[in-house]
């Protein structure tokens, strides 16, 4: 693991939860968590660092959310966000960690999973989609994989995003109401709900397996959804021995003359301006 960044790293005495947070304050906060991101990606950049970060976690706990505060402010071109759907047929039949593997980064890379290979150790595993044996081999050499990964160059991060049955509850039945929210409730969903201990069960196997000195888990608790984001991404900055660049000075150069040109006069179809 590369050598943290001792300015990002959490403070010893957490906020108090039960003190709501201003969304001015959460909004300036993440502003200037934007910037370091941004000054992270460069140096990314320059240096070809590849950074591959995982987010797993339970349903609702904020995994997406938190990923678009991430990437909101960064490039496109640097930041890859990776969400695979269900496996075809073709994909069944391959090597199970083959893929992800054409997703990994390459140098001046950060490539985001939202949820990755650990889909054998969660849903898979307790939703039946895969046998027993399948599950304790993937929990078996996964560490393996992930060791070769970092020997290869690779930063890799991996976080758990951990919601009270409570709030998850809630943030389910604001799905079924909400005509913006209503693509996130999935009939896995539903069935995924009513498995709780499984799940509970699952995870702690999984952190006995894979929570390793090279890749070690990183757990958020994310009842407080801008609590969380905030903690997660200063912590992702502070496991990232970026260094800002530098500003660069900029001036615009003269527009050209428009020697004659003159726009057309051609029915061109502009859009309706009802705002």
């Amino acid at each position: 693991m590369a050598k943290k960044n001792k300015k990002h790293q959490a403070p010893e005495t957490a906020a108090d939860p039960a003190q709501k947070l201003k969304r001015k304050d959460y909004e300036a906060e993440m502003r200037r968590l934007h910037g370091e991101l941004v000054a992270m990606q460069e140096w990314v950049k320059s240096t070809g660092t590849k950074v591959c970060i995982v987010f797993e976690g339970r349903d609702t706990a904020g995994k997406g959310g938190t990923i678009k505060r991430i990437t909101e402010r960064v490039s496109p071109r640097v930041f890859r966000v990776v969400a695979l759907p269900a496996p075809t047929e073709r994909e069944k039949s391959q090597m199970y960690m083959q893929r992800y593997v054409p997703h990994f980064p390459a140098a001046g890379e950060v490539v985001i999973f939202d949820r990755s290979w650990y889909n054998r150790a969660g849903v898979e595993r307790v939703m039946g989609f895969c046998k027993p044996e399948e599950t304790e081999q993937f929990l078996k050499l996964v560490p393996s994989f992930e060791k070769a990964m970092v020997d290869s160059g690779i930063l890799l991060l991996k976080y758990w995003l951990e919601v009270s049955p409570t709030e998850q509850t809630r943030r389910l039945k604001s799905r079924i109401h909400d005509p913006r929210k209503v693509w996130k409730l999935s009939d896995m969903d539903l069935k995924s709900y009513s498995r709780w201990y499984d799940y509970s069960r699952a995870r702690d196997a999984m952190f006995a397996a894979t929570d390793t000195a090279w890749a070690p888990w990183y757990i958020a608790v994310t009842d407080d959804k801008q609590r969380g984001r905030l903690n997660i991404i200063s912590h992702l900055l502070s496991q990232i021995p970026y260094k800002p660049l530098g500003h660069r000075e900029f001036a615009l150069p003269r527009r050209q003359r428009a020697d004659g040109y003159v726009e057309p006069k051609v029915p061109l179809k502009y859009i309706p301006t009802p705002y």
